[in-house]
């Protein structure tokens, strides 16, 4: 996992969607990220230790064997979640997310501000068997904390629920996103998308019960208190 220390960031973009705004400055605690996307061959053990069910397209074992270190996809969030739990872990909140992927400067993208090229990230591919890249294997997209892969490659699931108006409201330190709601939140643009989603104040949603081929997720974990600051 990387550290993501305690501070400020700017979170929303005054150039994207109407989701998108107002562009608001929020105070997170430290926390840590998983440092790439959960694998095939992780979800595997996952599935193993508590006799699950697992993701459509998995069961035959050849995935988490041949492709182990590939992102698990066909994922919904109540399977993320449960892995999370799982491992000791929680699903990042989306304002974790996103101070993870921009840092503390406000970044476009994980890797600064300018357009991603295939050494950034996976992108803008058409719908096939070789499409989901295996986890850091584009170093060029890293963001400012070291996680790999926040844009494209899998869309990721993160804790809140989502509302389009959030940003009007929302608390401006360790903001959880609305009490409840309909569907869950993803950020990070996958593997077919254009540049436009692949930035890091982008927001969609999907019902939590919904498995798609382009979604993935990663975990994240609260940091011990400073011994300073108990």
């Amino acid at each position: 996992m990387v550290l993501v220390p305690a501070g400020e960031f700017t979170m929303g973009s005054d150039d994207g969607d109407d989701d998108e705004g107002p562009v608001h400055r929020v105070f997170l605690d430290s926390f840590y990220l998983d440092m790439f996307e959960v694998t095939n061959g992780r979800f595997a053990k996952f599935v193993d230790a508590i006799q699950s069910e697992p993701p459509w397209g998995f069961a035959d074992k050849d995935t988490p064997v041949i492709h182990a270190d590939h992102p698990v996809r066909w994922v919904n969030w109540l399977e993320a979640t449960g892995y999370c739990l799982w491992a000791g872990k929680r699903l990042p909140t989306e304002a974790e997310w996103e101070k993870a992927a921009r840092g503390p400067e406000g970044r476009v993208y994980p890797w600064g501000n300018e357009s991603p090229t295939p050494a950034h990230a996976v992108f803008g591919l058409k719908e096939g068997a070789e499409t989901v890249a295996p986890i850091g294997n584009r170093d060029l997209g890293r963001s400012p904390y070291g996680a790999h892969d926040l844009a494209g490659n899998l869309y990721e699931w993160v804790a809140d629920w989502y509302d389009e108006a959030i940003y009007t409201t929302q608390l401006t330190i360790n903001p959880r996103g609305p009490v409840e709601g309909t569907t869950k939140g993803q950020r990070g643009g996958s593997y077919i998308n254009s540049p436009y989603r692949l930035r890091a104040s982008f927001r969609t949603k999907s019902d939590p019960t919904e498995h798609d081929p382009h979604v993935g997720f990663r975990c994240a974990q609260d940091a011990p208190p400073h011994p300073n600051h108990p």
